[in-house]
């Protein structure tokens, strides 16, 4: 068993809340990095997603589109955020939060090579479609790198059981139809969508987009294992309120 799925899943077993924080790497530069990684690591997260900037990110809010723009007007790039990670020194699984475009440029087989010496122990692509998984799958078979899968609010069940089935470290759930963001409205039948999901799945599952405060995560306990946090932490980090971030995840971990 990979280390994100050991991890994850024995925090399930032990019935802690899972949280997820997401932060855009480098957007307040890169040698923030590593500060912001140790800040939300001693807050209790359960892993970090890092964003990789990209100047089309489909999938993404105002908010971290912003923080996107910030990190590559820094000149902030895949291989120099690969370079920071290779000299990172934590214990917490990073996930790499990419669309495909900036990984694929980069080379698929080289990246899988230079992760391999990096903490990164998973990685999220929202615009890599489950037909087209073999891009990826093969090269991470005998490493230690997870590919995590999303599932819409749209997907049906026998699509969800199928990524259920086949994806690694935990399942993406995607909380509303449309990009991230704080301040949505969830839908009155996505408990029991999430219900649905954690209950085919023996991994598990978090849900993702527009989570916000802490009655969003003790709302979403009730159906799942968990959650990812991302516009909340990355507006707060852009702020200079990390300390804010690290509260916010310490509170939200006690769930």
């Amino acid at each position: 068993m990979k280390t994100l799925d050991k991890q994850l899943k024995q925090k399930q077993e032990n019935g802690e809340t899972i949280i997820v924080p997401y932060i855009m790497a480098g957007a307040q530069g890169l040698d923030q990095l590593s500060e912001e990684i140790r800040l939300l690591e001693e807050a209790g997260a359960g892993a970090i997603e890092l964003g990789i900037p990209f100047s089309d990110p489909v999938a993404d809010g105002p908010v971290i589109q912003a923080a996107g723009l910030d990190a590559l007007k820094q000149g902030v790039t895949l291989e120099k955020i690969i370079k920071v990670l290779q000299q990172l020194d934590t214990e917490i699984p990073l996930i790499i939060m990419s669309y495909l475009n900036p990984l694929y440029s980069f080379g698929l087989e080289q990246l899988v090579a230079e992760l391999q010496n990096t903490p990164v122990k998973g990685l999220i692509i929202p615009d890599l479609p489950y037909e087209h998984r073999g891009y990826l799958e093969p090269l991470l078979e005998q490493t230690d790198i997870s590919l995590v899968p999303l599932v819409a609010l749209t997907t049906p069940k026998e699509r969800i059981e199928l990524l259920t089935e086949q994806g690694e470290g935990f399942i993406y759930a995607v909380a509303v139809n449309g990009v991230t963001g704080t301040g949505r409205q969830y839908q009155s039948e996505l408990d029991e969508h999430l219900k649905y999901i954690q209950k085919v799945s023996d991994k598990p599952v978090l849900a993702g987009f527009g989570v916000s405060t802490v009655d969003h995560v003790k709302r979403f306990r009730e159906s799942c294992a968990g959650v990812v946090v991302g516009s909340k932490i990355v507006q707060l980090l852009k702020e200079g309120k990390g300390t804010e971030a690290a509260v916010f995840v310490k509170e939200a971990s006690a769930v």
